[in-house]
């Protein structure tokens, strides 16, 4: 009897511990990372849908992108639109408009759009933190509460449809949901207003068009819906907005398709980790393509509820206890087997169905148990029931320290801000000849003292060593932490270099007959910085123009020449001495830049 009330008890806590791991998604991220690689399924890409890019090639054609998008866009629209019979469906606009900016040219993108008619543009729903009140009076903190929404200006949002194009983070920090609509209250006139979003405005649009049916989503709690990856970042037919401008796609390409234009290069920072693929981020308006083909095909996913499956896993988990208990180990591994492979065959059956359970509790447990008795089997029996926990633990403890620690302690978090920050880029001049005269060892030597000469200036004036790429470093100043003077201190560090390595390029030359030197280039500005990359792999770093303008002054000084840009003279000239090198074309930049070589520190001091 004890025995038994023994084995009830203890089937009870497991089954309750089961449960409530599944109810408070107590390991999500790891769920996700199963659910979303089985589910998976990629049904390929609609070719219906089509995006024309604002890429790498149109910047580099068109210069400044606030200074051209608009008018390039007012001129996208009415060639798309110039031929009614090669038309497409509906154009959807995944870029803000959102204040007038030039008079003429937000005249001319709005009379585009209203000649046009099938065009659906985008806005952004500002989130803002604020005491609300639940049904039954209880006051709480929504963080999900929409302050304001950023909508097109006045002339285009007359003549044209809006959607929100804010793209629904998963607590992982993965895109795995869509947003189907959302209810705010406009702060000015008070009234609530239900807005849809731009993927649901241009479905509803190819809908109409096309003469379809529109098909509500299957929706949680939350108002959204399981994204259905159609294709990973790429898959999708895409196009160059310059190659459609210059006449090199033909109009027939776009007849009766949904054509989204948005950004499609790196640089705007509009991508994300999807749930199909983590090591590869996907550009925002693909991840609108995929949701608009799940609105069309009817295949969103909705996760059935926490509550139901915490009630499903307690069921299964305390029968199987109860009824395996005293069977032989073969037909406890058999049976366990079976659990998983018959939960797994559900969940895929359900996913086709379009509903999603978590994985990662029934597996768990599954292990665990089969552990558990394998454990229990094969020790002493005069230790059994004094150290079943100790032995236990020991068997699995380091695999769970190894899963909390990729999901607690060393949780990976990608994000960045924009900050004014100064960088220095410092390459060696005559490395390469002198490399072939040496042996191996001799080079690496000669280059980690290079390295480590930038390294000890690049602390001493409390910059952020950024990284190394091969014989070349790239500093960033006032990050990550605010920095006094870091303009300054970005061209101080920049002479301590040149200074430091007169002397080892002097023993060089007697050694080996090699001159080098050190050429190094200094920008300051507004760029990006932050942890950059992927989940798994990532780095604190700057991005943007600032960094590729040093970048490219390093790559024009001579070998012990300091080049700063004309913005760092300006900041420092009274501490400095530089002479005027003139305008000078940049690989990469459009614009010529007024540069200056700096010849000593400290105003009127000469090199």
């Amino acid at each position: 009897m004890k025995k038994r009330l023994s084995l009830y008890i203890s089937s009870l806590l497991a089954a309750l511990l089961v449960a409530i791991l599944t109810l408070t998604s107590a390991l999500y991220s790891i769920d996700c990372a199963i659910t979303d690689r089985l589910y998976a399924g990629l049904a390929g890409p609609s070719s219906d849908i089509i995006i024309i890019g604002v890429d790498e090639e149109t910047l580099e054609a068109y210069g400044n992108y606030n200074t051209f998008i608009r008018q390039k866009c007012g001129e996208l629209t009415n060639l798309l639109f110039e031929d009614s019979e090669n038309a497409p469906a509906v154009l959807g606009i995944d870029i803000l408009f959102v204040d007038n900016v030039n008079e003429e040219t937000d005249a001319y993108l709005a009379d585009a759009v209203t000649n046009a008619d099938r065009v659906v543009n985008s806005c952004n729903l500002v989130y803002r933190g604020a005491l609300s009140r639940q049904a039954d009076g209880t006051l709480y903190y929504d963080t999900d509460n929409i302050s304001f929404v950023e909508m097109p200006f006045d002339s285009l949002l007359q003549n044209n449809k809006a959607g929100f194009v804010n793209v629904a983070l998963a607590k992982d920090g993965v895109v795995r949901y869509a947003l189907d609509t959302v209810e705010y209250t406009d702060e000015a006139g008070g009234e609530s207003h239900v807005l849809p979003s731009f993927a649901r405005r241009v479905y509803e649009e190819y809908c109409d068009y096309m003469g379809m049916d529109k098909i509500s989503p299957v929706l949680d709690d939350t108002n959204r819906f399981g994204i259905r990856y159609s294709g990973k970042s790429g898959e999708y037919s895409h196009v160059s907005l310059k190659s459609v401008l210059e006449g090199n796609v033909p109009p027939e390409a776009f007849k009766d398709k949904i054509v989204l234009f948005g950004a499609y290069a790196p640089g705007f920072m509009d991508s994300y980790i999807s749930a199909v693929d983590r090591s590869d981020p996907m550009y925002g308006v693909e991840i609108n393509a995929n949701i608009i083909q799940n609105y069309i095909d009817e295949n969103g996913w909705k996760n059935v509820s926490n509550g139901l499956m915490a009630a499903i896993m307690f069921i299964i988990v305390f029968v199987y206890l109860v009824v395996i208990k005293k069977q032989k180990l073969p037909v406890i591994l058999a049976s366990a087997l079976l659990i998983e492979a018959g939960y797994v065959a559900v969940g895929m059956l359900l996913a086709s169905r379009g509903y999603v359970i978590p994985q990662i509790y029934m597996l768990l447990f599954v292990v665990v148990t089969v552990a558990f008795f394998i454990i229990e089997r094969y020790v002493l029996e005069y230790l059994r029931r004094r150290k079943t926990l100790e032995v236990f633990s020991k068997y699995v403890a380091p695999e769970v320290v190894r899963e909390l620690t990729r999901s607690g302690d060393f949780k990976l978090v990608l994000g960045g801000e924009k900050r004014n920050v100064a960088v220095l880029f410092v390459d060696i001049r005559g490395f390469t000849p002198l490399s072939e005269s040496m042996e191996p060892e001799q080079v690496v030597a000669i280059l980690n003292e290079y390295l480590s000469l930038t390294t000890k200036c690049i602390f001493a004036h409390h910059g952020t060593l950024d990284k190394f790429v091969g014989d070349a470093t790239m500093a960033v100043f006032n990050a990550p932490f605010n920095q006094d003077d870091y303009i300054y201190e970005a061209v101080a560090t920049a002479w301590d270099i040149k200074q430091g390595s007169k002397k080892l390029g002097e023993r060089l030359y007697q050694q080996f007959g090699k001159h080098v030197g050190f050429g190094v280039g200094v920008n300051c500005g507004e760029a990006v910085v932050g942890n950059i990359g992927c989940e798994f792999r990532m780095d604190y770093t700057a991005i943007g123009d600032t960094v590729n303008t040093a970048a490219r002054l390093e790559a024009n000084a001579k070998a012990e020449e300091v080049l700063i840009s004309e913005y760092v003279y300006e900041k420092v000239k009274d501490r400095i001495s530089a002479e005027e090198v003139g305008e000078i074309p940049l690989k990469g930049k459009s614009n010529k830049i007024m540069v200056y070589r700096v010849t000593g520190m400290g105003a009127g001091n000469e090199a």
